[in-house]
């Protein structure tokens, strides 16, 4: 799986932030082994926003969330899209086990 980590409206390097990102990113593969690529944003504007977009094979999936802090930001979008990839593993599976009734 690749990851891809964007700071967008950033002055300087921010090696915590994006280690972290990296190691949430790679949490996803648990939930689902058909994840591709991962690509996260973060957004530096009035609000701390951090975006995820999930690749998976015929889908993407994608969460948002803003707040004060961008950890906070980070850990809320991680939990919204790991609820989405839940959400289509079990549809997925679900259509599957149809098909085969």
């Amino acid at each position: 799986m690749q990851t891809k980590v964007t700071f967008r409206h950033f002055k300087g390097t921010h090696p915590e932030l994006h280690d972290t990102a990296i190691d949430l990113s790679k949490s996803f593969s648990k939930y689902h082994e058909g994840i591709i690529s991962t690509s996260v944003e973060f957004i530096n504007d009035t609000t701390k926003t951090v975006e995820f977009t999930v690749h998976l094979q015929g889908s993407t999936l994608k969460a948002t969330d803003s707040s004060d802090d961008f950890h906070k930001s980070l850990s809320n979008a991680g939990d919204k899209i790991v609820r989405q990839i839940q959400k289509y593993k079990t549809k997925h599976l679900a259509s599957r086990t149809e098909n085969l009734s």
